[in-house]
């Protein structure tokens, strides 16, 4: 047979050329397999930048998805507590809704001698540019919403009186109306009652409560840490309120088993 460069082709008088009874006009047939492209490759993806060191303030705010956590002061002893997780929030720029009761700013003067706004910020360090305070009798501001998004609710110190509005959801201020907006939407809210004894009453209330999902963390320091001072173990129970809220804050050595 002759090479392929005339197979198909026609004479001039438009006569098929035919040899040895085989139709030589007919196309030569390239396998299809033969006709696929070749793709390239993709390019390989550009490689992954490196995560930035965060400095202790800021690793602080980026787990708390930079939300704000509410704290609440009540009527109830237990001033320092309050006073000095205030101080950690502050100084470590997690942004805070800072609530205050009457009775709150009452307890407040009674046990640390603060009397407004401005000893308070005194008193935990100086620095609140990342504190915005509300007040107890506005019951129409954004921590009474559930759309205004937040990172958890901490009252601390929390009254008995606080606690019974909260379990019966009979709330009548905004700290009150804000815990029930917590609980509801399904956040963390830390109780820090510091009553003794507990009545039937409070035992119930507590209960209720904590079958709603508030966690109730008493203000009843450990001593294994070996306490020098009042601050020591005020710190305790700051500690443990702020793992729970789950930042990174280290205030007191941790248990290690020895």
């Amino acid at each position: 047979m002759r090479s392929a460069e005339w197979l198909g082709e026609v004479d001039p008088r438009g006569r098929r050329r035919v040899r040895a009874g085989i139709d030589l006009s007919l196309k030569f047939r390239i396998p299809h397999s033969a006709l696929r492209i070749r793709r390239r490759p993709p390019p390989p993806p550009p490689p992954a930048r490196a995560p930035q060191a965060l400095s202790h303030p800021e690793s602080s705010r980026a787990l708390m998805s930079k939300l704000p956590v509410i704290l609440a002061i009540t009527g109830a002893s237990g001033a320092p507590y309050g006073v000095r997780l205030l101080e950690m929030l502050a100084v470590h720029h997690v942004p805070t809704w800072l609530l205050v009761s009457s009775h709150g700013w009452r307890l407040l003067t009674e046990e640390c001698g603060i009397k407004d706004d401005r000893e308070l910020k005194k008193a935990t360090g100086g620095e609140w540019t990342s504190v915005r305070v509300f007040d107890d009798t506005d019951r129409g501001a954004e921590p009474a919403s559930g759309s205004a998004k937040t990172a958890g609710m901490v009252i601390c110190p929390c009254s008995m009186a606080t606690v019974a509005a909260i379990a019966h959801g009979t709330s009548r201020s905004l700290i009150e109306r804000a815990a029930d907006v917590i609980l509801k939407e399904r956040r963390t809210l830390i109780l820090v009652p510091r009553e003794t004894p507990l009545s039937l009453v409070h035992l119930r209330n507590l209960t209720l409560a904590t079958e709603a999902g508030a966690v109730v963390l008493p203000a009843a320091p450990g001593f294994y840490h070996k306490p020098q001072q009042v601050r020591d173990l005020v710190d305790f129970v700051v500690q443990r309120v702020l793992d729970h809220l789950g930042l990174d804050i280290n205030l007191v050595k941790r248990w290690e088993g020895k």
